[in-house]
């Protein structure tokens, strides 16, 4: 009898023990899924606080061109520096940057002639642009081959435009082929699966390129042009980086009215600029960028907003990109 009941007890404290890790498992899995429910509601609100940034930012486009239609300027309330707002258990980071004051990747679609080898003056200032970058191991051959391999990544065609370019035979003889887009860009990052861009190549071009959507427009805003950056200007019209500077150095803060205004300046009158390079600039603005960063109770939701202005003042969002840019 008493080997018996040493049986059931071991029996039930063994039934007890199962029964109390089944039961710790599952109140492990209830906490988890607790949590995890929580970080979606989190994630939502943090969601709808970037919404909420994003049609704070169209109000505030909206208002800017409404007191100033003819021109875009850094003057503007939009072209404050990132400024964060405080809101119920969290806060909303954000920041409108001009989207024509660096250069469209996507100018360099069918923008030159196969049969001539004509180069537009998209073609020339991306060139010069890399070039000015001072970047180590990239001389004028090596710039010359990433913007011809650029070309042929975007052009409808699947010709090459010169011995640097690069085509559907050149992508699917590697190790992992693929073949060349021949479309517009969607984001700068594919620059790393085009021919002869290297990753130190892709992070000097970042701050000073862009990528406007389904088009190839080329018109830089002569006013929104960061001092910081001379590089561009000095590529865009085939000068001297002092020469850059002094040109933006002397930019009035309320900008230019037109075009003229600013090559009529003596510093830069006499710099001798074609009128190909003129047709480059204008003094207003139709693309923009929303960089927010909202959070909810230490949940974060990060969102990248592209708008245009239409010619009837109203700001549509063109494009969305969630994550880090």
């Amino acid at each position: 009898m008493n080997k018996f009941k040493g049986i059931a007890l071991i029996t039930v404290m063994l039934v007890v023990a199962l029964a109390a890790t089944i039961a710790t498992h599952m109140l492990a899995r209830v906490q988890l899924e607790v949590k995890k429910s929580a970080n979606i509601r989190f994630n939502q609100q943090a969601y709808w606080y970037a919404m909420g940034a994003e049609a704070f930012a169209k109000r505030v486009l909206k208002t800017s061109f409404e007191d100033e239609p003819a021109k875009t300027t850094l003057e503007q309330f939009w072209a404050q520096d990132e400024t964060t707002y405080p809101v119920p258990y969290g806060e909303i980071t954000g920041k409108i940057t001009d989207l024509q004051a660096c250069f469209n990747l996507n100018a360099l679609r069918n923008n030159a002639s196969k049969a001539t080898k004509d180069k537009t003056p998209a073609h020339t200032a991306f060139q010069e642009l890399i070039i000015a970058l001072n970047i180590e191991g990239v001389d004028a051959f090596t710039a010359e081959y990433m913007t011809d391999a650029l070309s042929d990544w975007l052009d409808s065609d699947t010709s090459i435009v010169s011995a640097g370019g690069a085509e559907d035979s050149d992508y699917s003889a590697k190790e992992h082929p693929y073949l060349a887009a021949n479309y517009y860009l969607a984001s700068v990052n594919e620059l790393r699966v085009i021919e002869h861009f290297t990753k130190e190549v892709i992070q000097a071009l970042k701050p000073f390129v862009c990528v406007l959507p389904n088009t190839n427009l080329h018109q830089v805003n002569i006013n929104t042009i960061p001092s910081d950056k001379p590089e561009l200007l000095q590529a865009l019209l085939a000068i001297s980086r002092s020469e850059a500077e002094l040109a933006l150095s002397i930019r009035d803060v309320e900008g230019f009215d037109n075009v003229d205004a600013f090559f009529n300046m003596p510093e830069v009158n006499k710099l001798k600029i074609t009128d190909e390079q003129k047709q480059q600039f204008v003094v207003d603005s139709q693309y923009f960028k929303l960089s927010t960063v909202a959070t909810f109770n230490n949940s974060y939701f990060y969102l990248n907003s592209m708008m245009q202005m239409n010619d009837d003042n109203q700001i549509k969002v063109i494009s969305r990109t969630i994550g880090r840019d």
